[in-house]
């Protein structure tokens, strides 16, 4: 008869969690969803059961994602007027939506990057 092995804890799947956070997965098991709306996290991942009641990003993605988006388009109209000299009018109207598509685009998969990385520092043994 085999003897009773004590039960292991189950351990995540071999994915690589950035990736996935950067997809907008679930970090854990790299299939499920990681948002039920825009920027609203799910409680419970649908496919592993991962509980993301505990994590807590605050607002750090946000501040990485506005300095992103704010530099390349602050440089890149910061060169477009020192080299072109458009009208101030042209520069706003093309500048503007740019920073702005860029923010709402990249803040997605930052949140999803800030919680892959919380969950790669406490599976780490990092508080």
């Amino acid at each position: 008869m085999d003897p009773v092995l004590p039960l292991e804890p189950a351990k995540p799947a071999r994915i690589h969690a950035i990736r996935a956070g950067l997809l907008c997965r679930c970090p854990n098991c790299g299939k499920g969803r990681l948002f039920a709306g825009f920027l609203k996290v799910v409680d419970r991942c649908a496919v592993c059961g991962f509980d993301y009641s505990r994590m807590n990003t605050g607002d750090g993605a946000a501040i990485f994602i506005m300095q992103i988006a704010g530099g390349l388009v602050v440089f890149s109209a910061l060169y477009v007027q020192i080299a072109f000299d458009p009208p101030i009018w042209l520069l706003l109207l093309v500048s503007l939506p740019l920073v702005a598509g860029l923010s709402i685009g990249l803040m997605r998969p930052g949140k999803g990057l800030m919680i892959a990385l919380q969950m790669r520092g406490k599976m780490d043994g990092a508080r």
